[in-house]
């Protein structure tokens, strides 16, 4: 009797193998596979993010240089200015969302545009920028505006 034991006890053994490492490559290459399908879809909705969020803070730095031209004689400022008098945070100077943000103004100070440049291809796909009309517009470089929309408004 206790041979038939140990027989079976052997059986057991032999019979709780592991996962073989054929089994083992499947699983991987299904994993890469999903990651392979998931991880572009992942990089467009993190653009779109960062555009969607470019655009919004364009459209603060119009409310801003308006503000700072009712309070500072009817010139607008510089984004060092519009720091210092505390109307926008100090991370717009930085590269914010995937874009560097940057004012430039005219010599008589009367006039302005504001740019949100993407910082690297994954921050965003397109340049934006803005004047005092209000209208958030694309780059005018073509190869940082949708086709045949360099320079026209965003919709």
């Amino acid at each position: 009797m206790p041979e038939r034991d140990s027989l079976k006890a052997e059986d057991n053994v032999r019979n709780k193998k592991g996962f073989s490492l054929l089994e083992l490559l499947i699983v991987v290459a299904i994993i890469l596979i999903i990651a392979t399908i998931a991880i572009p879809s992942l990089l467009r909705s993190r653009q779109a993010a960062n555009e969607s969020a470019a655009v919004a803070t364009l459209r603060t730095l119009n409310t801003t240089e308006v503000t700072y031209s009712s309070a500072g004689g009817g010139t607008y400022g510089t984004m060092a200015q519009l720091v210092g008098a505390g109307l926008v945070d100090t991370s717009l100077q930085a590269t914010k969302s995937g874009y560097s943000f940057t004012v430039q103004l005219s010599t008589d100070l009367r006039d302005y545009t504001v740019f949100a440049t993407a910082a690297s291809t994954n921050g965003g796909r397109f340049d934006y920028y803005t004047t005092p009309d209000y209208l958030i517009r694309y780059s005018t470089l073509t190869s940082r505006a949708p086709a045949g929309l360099a320079g026209e408004p965003v919709r």
